[in-house]
């Protein structure tokens, strides 16, 4: 049986799109309290100027006092030697597109004059990490929620990054709610059940 929040006995992946200031984290850290009875939020966000941090302080402020908060956008297989890893049963990644972007800023690469094999290589990376963090969790019995912005119904971008950008994204979107036991879409602060 299910609850209202499609609470499943086992270890679950539940995918929460949506657009900018949709209401995903919202409902995502609200599936996130129906579910576990440990939670951890796993932040890929990086204080890289004071509106960031600013950000990121209103994000901390807003999660319950009781939640673990791992910082890591990448190098998932170091969860396995955190002690926060072992006694958390549900995790909260948030959000997959902000992981995308500094996964792809590590590089330095000027991506608007990069080969396309260059680009290839870099989103095989991207790859490469979350497949990593789903093998990890399932492999461990642990719950994941992952928060993640839907690209596609913008303007095309003008420049080569953003369209670089917007191709990764969406196809790392979609990789995610194949392998999704549930995925919701939000928009204006309300949830739609899509798988």
């Amino acid at each position: 049986t299910e609850d209202a929040f499609g609470k499943e006995s086992n270890m679950s992946i539940v995918l929460v799109v949506g657009g900018a200031r949709s209401g995903k984290s919202t409902y995502a850290e609200s599936f996130c309290k129906s579910q576990g009875s440990s939670i951890c939020y796993l932040a890929t966000a990086k204080p890289i100027d004071e509106d960031m941090a600013d950000r990121i302080r209103k994000h901390k402020d807003s999660r319950p006092s009781s939640w673990e908060t791992i910082e890591k956008y990448k190098d998932f297989d170091e969860l396995l030697n955190n002690p926060v890893f072992e006694k958390c049963d549900t995790f909260l990644l948030d959000c997959v597109t902000i992981m995308i972007t500094n996964i792809m800023f590590d590089y330095d690469i000027d991506y608007d004059t990069c080969p396309n094999n260059v680009i290839d290589e870099v989103e095989k990376n991207i790859f490469t990490e979350i497949r990593k963090l789903l093998a990890i969790m399932k492999d461990n019995s642990k719950s994941l929620i992952i928060v993640s912005n839907e690209v596609g119904y913008g303007l095309v971008p003008s420049y080569r990054l953003g369209a670089i950008f917007r191709d990764i994204a969406g196809r790392v979107n979609q990789y995610l709610a194949g392998e999704a036991n549930q995925v919701y879409n939000v928009i204006c602060g309300l949830p739609q059940k899509i798988k």
